[in-house]
């Protein structure tokens, strides 16, 4: 027989409420630990139906109920599918919006030159300050655990972590439950050694378990990818006499090439949590020696949950600021509306 909604609520609730206290779940627990806005009457004859089908047990009479082996191995099988779901829908999500972006940013940087007829740059974006989304633990096999970590921005970090013996599936329940309302919605500055030991406590014998997770969290949050930054309109340089020198141009052609020292320019830029205004650099305030001879200003757009990206204009000391500065507004104005969308 298939659980319908209602006893899948119930059983779910049951599980949950049980993993919490260790004492029986009664009726009017349940009635107060769900929404479904039923009597106490009505939960008893759901609850009754589920000791039918063997999904709970009455350890003794005048008692509440506890998840049977039966209970469990569904609650940790609709879980599973559900989170693994998630997970694949976010993946194949974030594949579709990567192209997307990249298309949309490339075509960016290429107006934004066409229209100020100076150099131009665009970030793709990227995370900063995460916090965690979901954890969620899995039995591989006897010795090994999958921990998937989400963090803001639909970052995915799989970790495996080996395991001494093969966990049941009511402790890797109670890990699970243990990790995620402890660390749900924190930054990785706000994870404290007092949460820690907390849940080290908590977990008991598997402490090495939450130290390994709280790694990687800690990895998926910081980690830093290779920057992807896209240019147009290197050619208008040679535009103004005093930046097509040769030795000059050369200079700057290679930092748009390399496109390591514009990297470094962005991360400073995001690094700055007030920084999402327009910034101005003029000659040797520029942070890029082989720009001295230029200007250059730069705005941060954010797309929510952490994600944010730079967008710059380099063009001659003498440039048309007013006219540059609009352009860069306008553009990280459309950037933040349609990523809102």
């Amino acid at each position: 027989m298939q659980l319908d909604e209602r006893k899948m609520k119930i059983l779910q609730a049951i599980i949950r409420n049980y993993l919490e206290t260790g004492e029986p779940v009664g009726s009017r627990t349940i009635s107060k630990y769900t929404d479904l806005n039923l009597s106490s009457a009505t939960i008893r004859n759901e609850m009754a139906d589920l000791e039918e089908l063997g999904y709970i047990v009455q350890p003794h009479t005048s008692a509440g109920r506890i998840p049977s082996d039966k209970g469990y191995r569904f609650y940790v099988d609709t879980m599973m599918e559900d989170k693994e779901r998630e997970v694949e829908e976010l993946k194949g999500m974030l594949l579709e919006k990567e192209e997307k972006m990249e298309n949309l940013l490339k075509q960016a940087a290429k107006l934004l030159a066409t229209s100020t007829n100076y150099a131009t740059m665009i970030s793709a974006p990227s995370s900063h300050h995460n916090r965690v989304k979901f954890i969620q633990l899995s039995r591989v096999d006897a010795h090994q655990l999958l921990a998937v970590v989400v963090a803001e921005g639909n970052l995915i970090k799989n970790t495996i972590l080996p395991v001494e013996e093969e966990l049941s599936d009511e402790t890797l329940l109670k890990l699970n439950m243990l990790l995620n309302t402890h660390l749900n919605g924190l930054a990785i500055d706000e994870i404290s050694l007092a949460i820690i030991s907390v849940m080290k406590q908590q977990a008991g014998i598997h402490s090495d378990i939450i130290g390994n997770v709280i790694d990687a969290v800690a990895d998926t949050i910081t980690h830093e990818e290779d920057l992807e930054v896209y240019t147009s309109g290197t050619n208008n340089i040679f535009r103004y006499p005093e930046l097509a020198d040769q030795s000059k141009a050369s200079e700057l052609i290679n930092a748009f090439e390399e496109k390591q020292v514009l990297s470094e320019l962005i991360q400073q830029n995001l690094s700055d949590e007030n920084e999402t205004g327009i910034q101005v650099y003029i000659g040797n305030e520029t942070p890029i020696q082989s720009m001295k001879d230029c200007s250059i200003i730069t705005a941060t757009y954010e797309l929510g949950e952490g994600m944010k990206g730079t967008i710059g204009i380099i063009g001659p000391k003498r440039m048309d600021y007013e006219r540059a500065v609009g352009a860069l507004k306008h553009l990280k104005n459309q950037l933040d509306d349609i990523y809102k969308k």
